[in-house]
């Protein structure tokens, strides 16, 4: 098998990474609708869906460690084969049981999917040149998935619009759509993403589930020993609680403005389809913004400015107003998602990268939740204003946790991480990999062709700087 060159494998990940999200698209506008229509109440909704987040907290980890035991490819495959049964049940699913069935097997379709295709990109870059930019192609991602969020969005609607069909309703035919999306996806998957592992077969799928605790226990000690990577994950705490502002208040905040939930519902229709392509237009800054201020202190200030576009959600009177800061607020969290994640990638490599990835994914969730349950008590207690105030001082106060990695890029140590975090670790099927001396005298072991990124004197990767794609909370269907 011939090696991929750089702008293949960045090719071969946007092309992937769009087909992956696309069907999301289609199904965001429709999905609690169909469900209602077939009726169930919203609490049966909102409890099936619950099961998504529950799934998803015990899998994510162990699934991560899978990924870089096994390889990124056959999770990959599993996952879209989960995600492919999940949607299917979908269009048929009309009662409360079958409806918690769809949502947990979106779950362990999340938990599988989350880290893989993103781990394959970065590394498969650094073994086809140790000093390529894929931050570029990471950042390229968010811009990719904010134009198929929107075209998946507007490919809905148009779809509803025609009607139904026989005896497909209007609702279900965007589902019928997505499955179909899903196995174009499928076949991609298998033809494009090529993985070298040295061995293969029923052993390597035996030590693999050996060797995923383990994996996973690598990855909370890089936690232990990297105040580094501890702050960014602490970061996704406090994203994640003030996501809740834009993604469950920003609706019944537009309807308090407008004084009409219908008209407010027909507003958010096209100001979801424009905030994705904000999203996308943010993702594309990227590159400026590291070059102007650098990915720590860059992705610092996002956090700021985040909370900032909250606020003017929370106190604009008019829906204009309310939703040119609803767009602000997408556009820079499609820049923030890439900056991020580049920080977090250039602090491992190889086999615990997914691990991490999905330890980074994981603790978002239930900070999502509860900022869901805290913001919506406050709003029914002082008002939905004062709910998202405190949700953008949350989302600002994250600021600060930046400044380990500025640090460290400052003042790099050794390969630039910190001591006692290892560039990576011998993977089960991969050849046996060399071994250096670190800078503490502790060997650390990286897969043939895969080597560390090295810093800067800005704490940069040689190769640039660093980005991430994600789509939490009910929305990552």
């Amino acid at each position: 098998m011939s090696v991929l060159t750089v702008a293949q494998v960045r090719h071969r990940y946007l092309v992937l990474h769009g087909l992956r999200w696309l069907p999301v698209g289609l199904l965001i506008p429709v999905i609690i609708l169909l469900m209602q229509e077939r009726g169930l109440t919203l609490t049966q909704i909102g409890l099936a869906v619950a099961a998504q987040g529950v799934v998803v907290l015990a899998l994510e980890l162990p699934t991560g460690g899978f990924a870089d035991a096994l390889g990124r490819k056959p999770v990959l495959v599993v996952a879209s084969l989960v995600g492919l049964v999940s949607t299917g049940l979908l269009v048929v699913a009309d009662s409360f049981a079958l409806l918690i069935v769809v949502w947990a097997l979106q779950g362990v379709f999340r938990a599988l999917d989350s880290g893989p295709l993103e781990s394959w990109y970065v590394d498969s870059t650094l073994a086809a040149d140790p000093d390529a930019r894929y931050e570029n192609g990471l950042g390229q991602g968010g811009t990719v998935l904010g134009l198929v969020m929107a075209a998946g969005a507007l490919l809905s609607g148009a779809l509803v619009a025609l009607g139904p069909i026989g005896p497909v309703s209007a609702l279900t035919g965007p589902v019928i759509a997505a499955v179909g999306l899903q196995v174009v996806y499928l076949v991609a998957l298998l033809a494009l993403l090529t993985e070298r592992r040295a061995v293969t077969g029923p052993g390597v799928l035996r030590v693999s589930v050996r060797e995923a605790p383990r994996m996973v226990g690598e990855a909370f000690g890089l936690l232990r020993r990297s105040r580094v990577l501890l702050a960014l994950v602490a970061v996704e705490l406090f994203w994640g609680f003030g996501m809740a502002t834009f993604e469950g208040l920003l609706p019944i905040r537009l309807a308090e403005v407008v004084a009409d939930a219908d008209r407010a519902a027909t507003l958010l229709g096209p100001a979801n389809t424009a905030a994705w392509l904000a999203s996308a237009g943010g993702a594309a800054l990227t590159p400026l913004l590291i070059r102007w201020l650098g990915a720590a202190p860059g992705a610092a200030v996002l956090r700021i400015l985040q909370g900032i576009t909250v606020v003017g959600m929370a106190l604009f009177a008019g829906p204009t107003g309310v939703l040119l800061a609803f767009i602000a607020c997408y556009t820079v969290h499609g820049a923030s998602n890439p900056l991020h994640m580049g920080l977090l990638h250039r602090q491992v490599a190889g086999p615990y990268r997914t691990s991490l990835i999905s330890l980074n994914s994981m603790v978002a969730m239930p900070a999502a939740a509860l900022g869901g349950v805290v913001l919506g008590y406050i709003g029914d207690r002082a008002g939905v204003s004062t709910a998202m105030l405190v949700g953008a001082v949350v989302l600002a106060v994250a600021a600060p946790l930046y400044l380990p990695a500025w640090r460290a890029g400052r003042h790099p140590a050794g390969d630039g991480r910190e001591a006692g975090v290892p560039d990576t670790g011998p993977s089960p099927g991969d050849s046996a990999p060399a071994t250096r001396p670190s800078e503490d005298g502790v060997p650390a072991a990286g897969p043939p062709g895969v080597p560390a990124a090295r810093p800067s004197g800005d704490g940069e990767s040689v190769a640039g700087q660093a980005q991430r794609t994600e789509v939490s909370g009910t929305t990552a269907v």
